[in-house]
C-alpha cells in the first residue's frame, strides 16, 4: 500500500523538487509516516489494555482470562475428553463415536495470549518487567 502511495508521488516530487537528497528525504518521510501512525495506533491500544486490565469489574478485566479458559476448555475437550470418552465407549463396544471440535479458530487466539504470556515471563526472569 505504501509502495503504490511512495510510486504515484515519486513523478510529482521528481517534477517539483530539483535537489535529489531532498527528494529522497521527503519520499521517506512519505514512506514511514504510515508506519509512525500505526505505532501511534499500537501504543494508544497498550494503554487501553492497561485501563482494562487493572479495573475492579470482572466483566471489563475479566474478558482476557475467560478467553483464556474457553481455550483450555476447547484443547481439554479435543486432547482428553474425546480421546478417553472414544476409548470408554470402545470398550463398551459401542458404534458411537465422539468427534473433536475444529479449533482451526480458536488456536491464533491461544498461541497469541501465550507468547504474550511468554513474553512476559520472559521480561520478568531479565528483570526488565516494569510493575506498573
Amino acid at each position: 500500500m505504501i509502495d503504490l502511495l511512495v510510486g504515484a508521488i515519486s513523478p510529482l516530487l521528481d517534477k517539483f523538487i530539483p535537489d535529489a537528497d531532498q527528494r529522497n528525504k521527503l519520499a521517506h518521510e512519505i514512506a514511514t509516516m504510515t508506519q509512525r501512525q500505526a505505532h501511534e495506533i499500537a501504543k494508544a491500544q497498550i494503554e487501553v489494555n492497561k485501563t482494562e486490565a487493572g479495573h475492579k469489574s470482572l466483566f471489563v478485566s475479566g474478558w482476557r482470562p475467560a478467553v483464556g479458559w474457553v481455550c483450555v476448555t476447547g484443547m481439554g475437550f479435543n486432547f482428553v475428553a474425546v480421546p478417553l470418552g472414544n476409548f470408554m465407549l470402545a470398550l463398551g463396544h459401542s458404534d458411537v463415536t465422539l468427534v473433536a471440535l475444529d479449533l482451526s479458530q480458536m488456536m491464533p487466539v491461544l498461541m497469541g495470549m501465550l507468547g504474550l504470556g511468554a513474553m512476559r515471563s520472559f521480561e520478568k526472569a531479565k528483570g526488565v518487567a516494569r510493575d506498573k
